[in-house]
């Protein structure tokens, strides 16, 4: 945990929060918090800065805030198809953290359809994950969240209303050599990137991506884990983008 984030309804009138959770227990025994000591802190979805630790004991932190920085912007915005629950799972902290701004979780043909149905699309349930992750990298941005469970109505009506001004499209595809792609040298929008399921993109998926402007872009042959080409894959991009600094 890089930077503790905090609720904006945490932060009382006067600036004041008290911690009674495991953020309390991390400033405790991981960074033996101290009174006086300084912290990283930050407001969920809101600036980031520090806070002074004014008292700590076994039952609670209580800390001043002074949140006036503005946190790193999420660079990039991603369309997912749907993985397994589990891996779903493992995913959420991971894209918080790598800087996705908005994830579109969308049907495929070889999606199952009962992955709809799990617990890790509950918000309730996965923005605590996200949290974790933003707090893992030192932002406090949300990524925005948006299960589609149809492919075509979302490819028809959807993909141009939500990413209007997001020319730099590309699809994740397995190739038999790393896809040639020219980046733009400062890109002025955050590109989309859309991954298939570990099974690949149908030819209609494909061809209907290519139809709306994404470009092939791949990492190679190999066929990896949906969690494992996500990395990987952002990774690459934040590299060549200039956003890997």
């Amino acid at each position: 945990m890089n930077r503790i984030l905090f609720e904006a309804d945490e932060i009382k009138p006067d600036g004041t929060v008290i911690l009674r959770d495991f953020r309390a227990d991390h400033i405790r025994k991981v960074l033996h918090g101290q009174c006086g000591q300084t912290l990283k802190t930050g407001t969920v979805n809101g600036p980031i800065g520090t806070s002074r630790i004014l008292a700590c004991s076994d039952d609670a932190v209580t800390l001043a805030t002074s949140h006036t920085e503005q946190a790193i912007e999420p660079w990039i915005d991603l369309i997912l198809a749907l993985p397994r629950p589990k891996v779903m799972k493992r995913l959420w902290a991971q894209l918080a953290a790598l800087g996705v701004g908005r994830i579109i979780l969308l049907n495929a043909a070889k999606v199952e359809k009962c992955y709809f149905s799990s617990q890790w699309l509950d918000p309730a349930v996965y923005r605590p994950l996200l949290i974790e992750g933003l707090m893992q990298c030192g932002s406090s941005r949300i990524p925005e969240v948006t299960v589609c469970p149809l492919f075509k109505p979302f490819i028809e009506d959807d993909l141009d209303r939500l990413f209007p001004d997001q020319p730099f499209r590309l699809i994740a595809d397995p190739a038999p050599a790393p896809t040639s792609v020219t980046f733009p040298a400062a890109p002025t929008e955050r590109p989309l990137l859309a991954i298939g399921p570990e099974g690949g993109w149908s030819g209609y998926e494909r061809e209907r991506l290519y139809g709306k402007g994404f470009r092939p872009f791949s990492l190679g042959g190999r066929i990896l884990r949906t969690d494992t080409a996500c990395i990987a894959l952002l990774a690459v991009l934040a590299y060549h983008l200039g956003f890997a600094d």
